[in-house]
């Protein structure tokens, strides 16, 4: 979608507005009226069951109360917020729990789950049958099939896609499971099962999961699957019929970690996002919500906005989306009590930062460079740019000005001064003639992204598949990568690859780790291999190795030592908790007060210069890269607008926030004045502009409409300029006594009275209306 395209699709609205990441609850279904027009206090109170949307409602059916099992179909109506018990006509299912349903055009299909009387423990018994519920007529029927059947089952998984219904795994009454079955929805179609054929890297066995489908593909995450239970998220690719697990623990970038292991929990999808919501994590029920971005492959913990209603640890609730909200209702929670609760989740849907991937456009694209690492013995030339390295590296900051006044020195003897033209500049070399330049490129990219993946291989070799992340040249390639994280004091790089070389080193390359550890004098990754070598479960089998018996003498000694005088703790808590600092705020700081003596261009507004970076303009501006691409402007000094309009320095001030380090926090004025400034400058998406959205339709009080009006009146934003007037009007006891309506304009103030007049005199008509009746 284009820049104009995107701008179009946003148009401010006027409240009220939900809060984004806000849990609300919602009327509990313990009563309403029944049928005869007679109040039946009814428990509602369950789990095991599911919960489908259609249209401004969800579903709920079956599950079990704690004494029996169920088989009605209630209906909430998020609109009118209030539960009825949905009309059903035909033959519904029997009583059931651990089943699933999802909807397929206007109907719900219940598939499987357990059956029989568990008050008793009698008739009990899993379920292959397949009903279809017709919203539009309250209409059962069970389906009747030809051939070959799925194992009855309960505790799977279910999914729509291409008018199919997939049903995955689940538990027979005797084993957990990890089958698929696949059948068409369509009407007319024959009603015939057909066992799908996967490959790939499949789930283990397992039940008591969910799934959910996005981009064209099918995610499983957690689950009981026994000893192999996992936390690993698991994508099906329909059109292959194809595994794979998303394996990210190899890159790194100081992301939270997956959510633990679990079962009985909920999974949906909305926007690029999955989320992750209860269950039964080792023993506990944990309330967070956890989201994973498809785009960035992360995990990240939700926090909810201040005024929320969070719900309780549960397991076995279920959960289903309705425009940009999660209901979740029932489930299990503390003491086996079941739940009747049900609650509302506010989603947000901005567009993704992204800080990271344009800098690491910049960085792959080589444009702009102003300066070259001469790296190793070899010198290879690695060029990049001054201001994101030196915004990152204290130590590289100060080889750069060193090599700048080596520079200056260098022309000021040649050409008499350091004022030449940018054609007759040399490039800025600096040399780290001990750095191995594959490790520095890998750092270099660290510098530019916050993070690495050592098994990625360049696109422009013959060979770009991904390496194995546990091989030895990766090992010691992310030692070398480590020792220039020290070099370079870059705390945050240290700890990522000591956390990565504590997860890798194994009894296959812990000798090769340890000797090369020792000749780069790391010390603390010596000593971390030398605690592995002599750990009981270890020793042994690294001993008798034809590794060992290469192994430096000294370094034999040392091992026997470490063996007879165990050292312990030591390395427990090392780098446990990832400190220092993020690119963002990196930035921040750069932009701030550290960036100032790298400037080399002027941005002037409103006949105001000020100083700025051209690299970080053009990585994050459509329109500078143009510009720098086409022609450097004359004394490398560009006029600022935003189209016709001149913005207010408060409001630049936040653009550049925004540019530098992708911060959106800024008052509503400013985003008023912004609110175009991402089609105008060629941002790679609108997240800009989602924000500005959102802050002006839900933070212009009477405490900032002047602000708001003065913006409104100098942009010709007609729209928001008649809703601040009608605002001010609304609220003017409290507007009068605000010190900056004196500071009003003469035009602005005559804006206001009016306003005011049209609202008496609309008041004065109305009330002669009423006079007359």
């Amino acid at each position: 979608m284009d820049n104009v395209a995107m701008a179009e699709c946003l148009t401010l609205e006027f409240g009220p507005f939900e809060t984004v990441h806000r849990w609300q609850r919602m009327p509990e279904c313990d009563e309403f009226v029944g049928a005869r027009s007679s109040l039946y206090c009814i428990i509602h109170r369950r789990s095991k069951h599911t919960v489908v949307a259609y249209k401004d409602a969800i579903y709920v059916f079956g599950g079990d109360n704690g004494k029996r099992m169920l088989d009605d179909l209630l209906r909430f109506d998020v609109k009118e917020k209030s539960w009825g018990r949905a009309f059903a006509t035909g033959t519904p299912p029997a009583p059931r729990y651990h089943h699933s349903a999802v909807v397929h055009d206007s109907s719900m299909f219940v598939f499987g789950g357990y059956t029989g009387d568990i008050h008793s423990n009698s008739n009990l018994t899993n379920k292959n049958d397949l009903f279809e519920y017709r919203f539009q007529t309250g209409q059962w029927t069970e389906w009747k099939f030809i051939g070959k059947t799925p194992v009855a089952r309960s505790a799977h998984g279910a999914a729509v896609y291409d008018n199919k219904l997939w049903i995955f795994a689940g538990y027979d009454g005797n084993a957990r499971l990890n089958d698929m079955w696949t059948i068409s929805l369509l009407p007319g179609e024959p009603r015939v099962w057909e066992e799908v054929v996967q490959s790939g890297d499949c789930p283990p066995t397992c039940c008591n999961f969910p799934v959910a489908v996005a981009r064209e593909c099918m995610f499983v995450f957690s689950g009981q699957s026994g000893a192999k239970i996992t936390n690993s998220l698991f994508q099906f690719h329909f059109q292959e019929k194809r595994w794979t697990r998303i394996s990210t623990e190899h890159i790194l970038r100081g992301a939270p970690p997956p959510p633990a292991r679990r079962y009985g929990h909920t999974m949906v999808s909305f926007d690029r996002h999955l989320y992750v919501f209860g269950g039964a994590a080792d023993s506990t029920l944990p309330n967070d919500l956890h989201c994973y971005d498809l785009d960035t492959q992360t995990w990240n913990i939700i926090l909810p906005s201040a005024d929320s209603q969070v719900p309780s640890g549960r397991l076995f609730h279920a959960a289903a989306v309705i425009g940009e909200a999660m209901f979740i209702f029932g489930g299990t929670v503390d003491n086996n009590v079941r739940s009747g609760e049900t609650y509302r989740f506010q989603f947000s849907s901005y567009p993704k930062c992204t800080l990271h991937d344009d800098f690491g456009r910049l960085l792959n694209g080589r444009l702009f460079c102003d300066v070259e690492f001469i790296v190793g013995d070899t010198e290879a030339k690695i060029p990049a740019h001054i201001a994101i390295v030196a915004a990152r590296s204290q130590f590289l900051r100060t080889r750069i000005r060193q090599a700048r006044e080596k520079r200056d020195s260098h022309l000021e003897e040649v050409f008499g001064t350091v004022d030449v033209p940018i054609k007759d500049m040399p490039l800025l070399e600096v040399r780290l003639t001990d750095a191995v330049p594959e490790a520095f490129e890998m750092v270099l990219n660290y510098i530019y992204t916050d993070r690495i993946d050592p098994t990625r291989r360049s696109e422009d070799g013959l060979n770009n598949r991904a390496e194995d992340p546990l091989s030895n040249r990766i090992v010691l390639l992310m030692m070398d990568v480590y020792r220039l994280a020290l070099q370079f004091n870059m705390k945050r790089l240290e700890q990522l690859c000591v956390q990565y070389l504590k997860a890798t080193i194994s009894n296959a390359n812990v000798l090769k780790a340890l000797h090369n550890a020792a000749s780069l004098n790391l010390y603390f990754i010596k000593e971390f291999c030398l605690s592995f070598i002599v750990k009981e479960i270890n020793y042994n089998q690294i001993v008798m190795s034809k590794e060992f018996e290469t192994l430096d003498q000294p370094l034999m000694v040392e091992i026997i030592r470490k063996r007879q005088m165990p050292q312990r703790g030591v390395f427990l808590k090392h780098c446990d908790l990832i400190t220092g600092s993020t690119l963002e705020e990196d930035m921040e700081a750069f932009l701030k007060s550290v960036g100032r003596e790298f400037c080399d261009i002027t941005l002037m507004l409103d006949g105001v210069p000020i100083p700025a970076h051209k690299a970080i303009l053009a990585a994050r501006c459509g329109y500078f890269e143009g510009m720098f691409r086409s022609f450097m402007p004359e004394n490398n000094t560009v006029n600022v607008q935003i189209g016709e309009m001149v913005p207010s320095s408060e409001s630049f001030d936040s653009l550049l926030r925004y540019i530098y380090y992708a911060d959106v926090s800024m008052p509503p004025e400013d985003s008023l004045y912004l609110f175009t400034a991402p089609v105008f400058y060629g941002f790679t998406n609108n997240r800009l502009q989602a924000f500005c959205k959102q802050n002006l339709e839900m933070n212009v009080t009477f405490e900032n409409v002047i602000q708001i009006l003065e913006a409104a009146d100098r942009m010709q934003a007609v729209d928001m300029k008649k809703y601040a007037l009608n605002l001010i009007v609304h609220h003017f006891p409290k507007v009068a006594r605000l010190p900056r309506l004196k500071q009003l304009s003469r035009e602005l103030l005559l804006d206001i009275l009016e306003a005011l007049a049209d609202e008496r005199s609309e008041a004065r008509t109305c009330q002669d209306m009423a006079n007359d009746c």
